[in-house]
């Protein structure tokens, strides 16, 4: 894991959450916030790959900060309760892909729940780089499409010539399709 944010009310719980985290071989920046709304500016200014909150917060109870760490970034978030009421703040909370743990909590356990968050967070993060790869592939063809129509249009070829067009130029002049698509779209005019 890179960077962990820990959301408790008191100096004292980050200590011990700290040392527990030690205790159970995670070695990572921390970063530390006293409130949900300080927890909220953190979330915007940096990237983590762990939100853990600890249950209640000065400002709030904590489980709609765990919530919106779990839908607005791609961070696992565990959220700890009171036994109590863990099992009804997890009925809340669960849909957003949020883990509650119920205090007090073991050792084995807590390790259990940070590398099944770890795991939903490099799943998560692959998932967003394809996604990416594929927004990109997206504008490639939609940008080539562009050029050929206008191949079509000011140069009356058909589509597969416009096409061979496109694929001949980026050959002969090491480019990629969407450079020299770009560079028809651009106004450069076929030779």
């Amino acid at each position: 894991m890179e960077h962990i944010l820990i959301v408790s009310a008191t100096e004292k719980s980050h200590t011990m959450l700290a040392q527990f985290l030690t205790s159970c071989h995670v070695q990572t920046p921390l970063r530390f916030a006293l409130s949900g709304s300080e927890a909220r500016r953190a979330l915007v200014d940096g990237s983590f790959d762990l939100v853990l909150v600890n249950t209640p917060l000065p400002d709030e109870f904590g489980h709609e900060l765990a919530q919106t760490a779990a839908q607005d970034t791609l961070a696992g978030v565990i959220l700890l309760t009171k036994a109590e009421i863990a099992d009804s703040v997890a009925e809340k909370v669960e849909d957003d892909g949020v883990f509650v743990l119920a205090k007090p909590v073991s050792r084995a356990l807590f390790t259990q729940a940070i590398r099944m968050t770890h795991a939903a967070h490099q799943r998560l993060t692959g998932l967003q780089s394809e996604n990416r790869r594929l927004q990109r592939r997206i504008e490639d063809i939609r940008t080539v499409d562009r050029a050929k129509c206008l191949l079509i249009e000011c140069c009356a070829m058909s589509e597969p010539e416009a096409h061979a067009y496109i694929e001949q130029q980026a050959m002969q002049r090491r480019r990629t399709k969407r450079e020299i698509a770009e560079s028809i779209i651009n106004g450069e005019t076929p030779g």
